[in-house]
């Protein structure tokens, strides 16, 4: 695996660690109760901890299409999450939420970052640098 490959397989890791903490970090510590949408979220982002853990450790590049299927179902969860939040949408028209409001917003720094917009952002990170790997490994 070329030097490239495999920095960009470590930066999804990273990127996926930093936001699995993150999740963590505000249900467990800050006692934040996740919404039905954000638990859809961590299903697809705690998995790629250890997936591309694997493939880093067995040298293994082809766990990067792995990695772009997940981060990019998780980022469509992610977009649609963060729509119901900030477009004026009615609240029983959100598809997908149970006890806990999926349209509140327990942070909302600088108007536009809530959680979603994270979990969002750390997606769309994996889903690119995914590709990117997938683009570079064929070289």
């Amino acid at each position: 695996m070329n030097k490239k490959v495999e920095s960009g397989l470590l930066f999804a890791w990273f990127t996926s660690l930093v936001a699995t903490l993150g999740s963590l970090y505000f249900s467990e510590i800050e006692k934040f109760e996740p919404c039905a949408l954000c638990w859809y979220q961590r299903i697809f982002m705690y998995p790629l901890v250890i997936l591309i853990a694997v493939g880093v450790i067995r040298k293994d590049s082809g766990v990067a299409i792995y990695a772009a299927v997940l981060s990019g179902i998780g980022m469509c969860i992610s977009i649609y999450h963060y729509a119901m939040q900030k477009l004026p949408i009615n609240e029983d028209d959100v598809i997908g939420c149970g006890l806990v409001s999926c349209t509140g917003q327990y942070i909302n720094w600088f108007g536009f970052i809530t959680i979603p917009f994270l979990a969002g952002t750390a997606f769309i990170l994996i889903f690119i640098t995914s590709l990117y790997v997938i683009r570079k490994r064929k070289e």
